[in-house]
């Protein structure tokens, strides 16, 4: 399917600069893309690499944008979220499902929506209620008494434990398991480690995204709580009892501990660790590899290193550390200087 660029704009927004019919077919970066691609510009160091580029029209920030740009533009406030928005015109259908009953288990009293489809090898047990228009891969497997809303996709491989709840517009990519049990033991009198059963469950409202490997833990007593609009990355650990706050964003390989409480609008850096009973406020954000051992009452601070202080403490304490081999000799001659002066005086 092919757009003019003044179609697009009046899909997604922004003012052209240029031939307003150039046809647009598709989208590629700038290095790739070929007659009829529209490409983008987010950052001023690109600009060098727009003049060689094959692309018939680039979405570019109004603040970079040029007027020796010979390239017909669509200028605009927010490169991403235009790019998010432009990329789905062109993103093809690539959610389908193949369905087939006779190789995949259904349980007889599970409620399944309109349009909803349900994959190869894929197993619904007792109880489960799935809303409408929801499309479930092959080998998925769904316990008894969980409820999925409406306009969910799950992915191949997603395992989600009896009595989880998940809501409208969720996407569970390949192998996310929802609900298996926390990590809860008690240690007997001879040392040796004894399971506390995890009666809990998982709640995920709308609009989650969660990545592939990751892995959600059900309550020891309560509810796991993943609220409105959180993206998690590939392979995050969530533990029991944990609340992570709405539009709440977590890079890839993070992993927090049980009963912690993230806010709203947090961001937390890949690798990150957060250690249990922790509350943290709204707007948090925490730097890549950082090791959280303090809740954090103020909501928009920064967080670094590990264990993590905040951001320009860290970067103060940084400039010092990283000088500590010179300061160590400066240090080393200073002794040896005062070594002498005090045999000079004897």
């Amino acid at each position: 399917m092919t757009y003019s660029l003044a179609k697009i704009a009046e899909l997604i927004g922004g003012t052209i600069h240029g031939d307003d019919q150039t046809i647009i077919s598709g989208a590629a970066g700038l290095e790739d893309a070929v007659e009829g691609d529209i490409s983008f510009v987010s950052s001023d160091k690109y600009l060098n690499v727009l003049e060689s580029s094959s692309a018939s029209a680039i979405l570019i920030g109004k603040n970079l944008y040029k007027s020796d740009i010979k390239t017909p533009c669509l200028l605009v406030d927010n490169v991403y979220l235009a790019l998010s928005n432009l990329l789905s015109i062109f993103s093809p259908d690539i959610h389908d499902v193949t369905e087939d009953k006779t190789m995949s288990f259904i349980s007889p009293d599970c409620q399944i929506g309109e349009e909803t489809k349900i994959g190869m090898f894929s197993i619904v047990e007792s109880g489960t209620r799935i809303g409408n228009r929801t499309k479930v891969y092959g080998q998925v497997f769904i316990g008894e008494n969980v409820k999925i809303g409406n306009d969910c996709l799950i992915y191949p491989g997603v395992k989600i434990y009896p009595g989880c709840e998940i809501g409208d517009n969720v996407i569970l990519h390949a192998n996310v398991i929802v609900g298996s049990d926390g990590f809860g033991f008690a240690p007997n009198a001879n040392g040796e480690f004894k399971k506390i059963p995890q009666i809990g469950n998982v709640i995920i409202e709308n609009d989650v995204e969660i990545g592939a490997n990751t892995v959600i833990d059900r309550a020891s007593m309560g509810s796991t709580i993943i609220r409105k609009g959180v993206k998690l990355d590939n392979l995050i650990q969530v533990a029991h009892n944990v609340e992570i706050g709405s539009h709440t964003v977590i890079a890839a390989q993070a992993g927090i501990a049980g009963s912690s409480s993230l806010g709203s609008y947090c961001q937390v850096g890949g690798q990150a660790g957060i250690v249990g009973h922790l509350q943290l406020a709204d707007q948090t954000m925490i730097q890549a590899q950082s090791g959280m051992t303090k809740s954090v009452k103020k909501a928009g601070t920064k967080w670094y290193g590990s264990p993590a202080i905040e951001y320009n403490n860290y970067l103060k304490s940084f400039a010092i550390y990283k000088n500590l081999p010179d300061l160590q000799s400066r240090i080393s001659k200073l002794e040896k200087l005062l070594e002498e002066l005090q045999q000079q005086l004897k």
